[in-house]
């Protein structure tokens, strides 16, 4: 059975391990590498759409990044019970037309017994921004 560690139950410091993690993960921008994180019937919901799987998962995250170029993400730690984490994130993109966004948001996270990711809920919202006013580099 594939495991993905630190596994559950999370103390303080396995959580903020898995966070950054993930933060690793989604700043590599490769939709493989990051899915595997997750179930391979696991259940998204970013913003307004609903994703189930890690092919629905591939497939989202390399729209996302064709769109969203010099992406940028840095994820912090809010909260973990024993198979679950909430994060506070803000990334910052660029869009075709060259205008830079930070996105805001929060992820609620649960995760199976081997580690894998099951659940992932996540609210956003964006923010235009002027290159000179970029955080995250």
């Amino acid at each position: 059975m594939e495991k993905r560690f630190p596994l559950p139950p999370f103390s303080l410091e396995t959580a903020k391990q898995k966070i950054q993690l993930a933060e690793d993960a989604w700043n590599s921008q490769d939709p493989e590498r990051v899915s595997l994180a997750y179930t391979t019937d696991s259940e998204w919901r970013n913003r307004n759409e609903f994703i189930n799987g890690r092919a629905e998962i591939v497939a989202f995250l390399s729209k996302k990044w064709q769109k969203e170029l010099n992406y940028r993400l840095k994820k912090e730690y809010w909260a973990h019970t024993d198979n679950r984490i909430a994060v506070r994130f803000e990334y910052e993109y660029q869009n075709q037309a060259g205008e830079w966004f930070r996105a805001y948001g929060n992820e609620n996270w649960e995760f199976d017994d081997n580690g894998l990711m099951q659940k992932r809920f996540a609210s956003i919202n964006d923010l235009a921004i002027a290159e000179k006013d970029r955080k995250l580099k």
